[in-house]
C-alpha cells in the first residue's frame, strides 16, 4: 500500500483487521451497522439523488456517477451504491477487509473495485469522484484535518461528501463505550475511543479548514424501546451525520 503521508492509525486498522470476517454477520461484531445501515443508506440515496438531480424511483438512479466509498470495511454501503447504478471503488486501510468484500460482492454479481488503500494515496494519484462516503472513519484517524482535505482532494468540483461520527459528550461515552461495548457486547471493548470522538461543530471547522462547505447535518437516533434507528434534525447527541461540498 502507498505510503503518502498517511494519515492511517495502525492501532485503529488492527482494530477492524481482527474482526474483518465477520463483517457479512448481522449477529456478529459489526451488528449495529447492520442495525444502522437502513438509515445511513436513506440519507445518504436521498443527499447524492437531491445534489445531482436523480430519480430514486429509477432503475438505475446513480448510473453515471463515480463513488467513493473510504473505509468500506466489508462493503456494507458499497454493495448497495453499486446496485443503485455506480460506479464504485470501495477501499480500506485493513487489508484483511478487502478480500472479504471481493468474495462477497462475486457473491452478489456486483462489480466493485475493492482497494487496500488509503485517502491520501488516492488523492496523491489524482483520483476524483463525484461523492466520497466517509462514514465512521474520522474518528479513527491519526489526523482528522489530513484526512477531511485528502477526502476533498479526492472530489471532483461541485462532489459531495456524506460524513458520519460520533459526538464528544458525557452521553456518547454512556452510549457508545459503556452501552456498545460493556453492557450490550455490540462490540469489542476498546473498539472506540472516547476522546477520538468529535462534536458537530469541530467538524464542521475541520470540514471547513478542509475547503469543503458543510450544507446538511442530521442524527441517528437509536430507540431502545423499538430497537430501531430513525433520523432526528435535532438529536445530535451521539451519532451523526454530515453533507458536504466541494465548491464549484
Amino acid at each position: 500500500m502507498p505510503d503518502v503521508q498517511s494519515t492511517v492509525d495502525p492501532s485503529e486498522v488492527a482494530k477492524f483487521e481482527a474482526m474483518a470476517a465477520e463483517w457479512w454477520d448481522p449477529t456478529g461484531k459489526f451488528k449495529p451497522l447492520h442495525m444502522m445501515n437502513p438509515v445511513r443508506l436513506d440519507y445518504i440515496t436521498n443527499q447524492i439523488a437531491a445534489e445531482f438531480a436523480r430519480d430514486l424511483s429509477d432503475s438505475l438512479p446513480f448510473k453515471g456517477l463515480r463513488i467513493l466509498d473510504i473505509g468500506c470495511g466489508g462493503g456494507l454501503l458499497s454493495e448497495p451504491m453499486a446496485r443503485l447504478g455506480a460506479e464504485v471503488v470501495g477501499a480500506d486501510a485493513a487489508e484483511r477487509n478487502i478480500p472479504v468484500a471481493q468474495v462477497h460482492a462475486e457473491q452478489s454479481g456486483l462489480e466493485i473495485d475493492y482497494r487496500h488503500t488509503t485517502a491520501e494515496a488516492m488523492a496523491e494519484a489524482g483520483e476524483q469522484f463525484d461523492a466520497v462516503l466517509n462514514m465512521e472513519v474520522v474518528e479513527h484517524v491519526a489526523s482528522p484535518i489530513d484526512y477531511l482535505t485528502a477526502c476533498h482532494n479526492l472530489l471532483k468540483p461541485g462532489g459531495l461528501m456524506i460524513a458520519s461520527t460520533i459526538n464528544r459528550n458525557p452521553k456518547s461515552f454512556m452510549v457508545a463505550i459503556v452501552g456498545a461495548e460493556r453492557v450490550m457486547r455490540w462490540l469489542p471493548v476498546g473498539t472506540h475511543d472516547w476522546h477520538k470522538f468529535i462534536t458537530p461543530a469541530e467538524l464542521e471547522e475541520l470540514i471547513t479548514r478542509a475547503g469543503l462547505r458543510q450544507v446538511d447535518k442530521k442524527g441517528f437516533v437509536f430507540n431502545p424501546v423499538t430497537w430501531s434507528w430513525s433520523i432526528s434534525a435535532r438529536d445530535l447527541s451521539v451519532n451523526y451525520v454530515t453533507t458536504s461540498l466541494r465548491p464549484a
